[in-house]
């Protein structure tokens, strides 16, 4: 993974894991910051809750990556899930009920753009004098 795939996980991981400890300890404070009012209704704050538990744990999986080189490739397509369905998720919401809060919008723009560069190819690093494909020849095992 290069340096700056390493860095967009880094960014996504840490943006789900704090927007998702927010919303889980205190959703009415995270909310209001975009105009929204929850109210005190057991059951709204609830359903507000346990998506916000969800983005702490697929933020725990996407910083994962960073620490288990074997499982960055999971990690970046979980970020890419996750950044893309909410991004996109807002993008059918302005089309079906209008355009939100200003932060709102922005966090659309934001959550696309973290789930395509989530997305970008991964590139092996070669040596300007390797082969372009690399050639094995196996071992002649027996004497000549």
């Amino acid at each position: 993974m290069t340096h700056f795939q390493k860095a967009i996980l880094a960014l996504a991981g840490a943006t789900a894991v704090g927007i998702g400890t927010a919303i889980l300890i205190s959703p009415a404070a995270f909310y209001s910051s975009y105009g929204i009012t929850l109210g005190s209704d057991p059951s709204l704050l609830s359903e507000i809750r346990a998506p916000g538990g969800a983005l702490l744990v697929m933020g725990l999986f996407m910083l994962a990556g960073l620490v288990r080189p074997g499982f960055a490739n999971v990690s970046r397509w979980i970020a890419a899930a996750v950044f893309l369905s909410y991004g996109l998720a807002r993008l059918l919401s302005f089309a079906l009920d209008g355009t939100p809060d200003e932060g709102l919008v922005i966090a659309a723009v934001f959550e696309i753009a973290i789930g395509l560069l989530c997305m970008t190819p991964r590139r092996a690093r070669r040596e300007a004098s390797d082969p372009p494909f690399p050639i094995t020849v196996p071992q002649n095992r027996y004497p000549t």
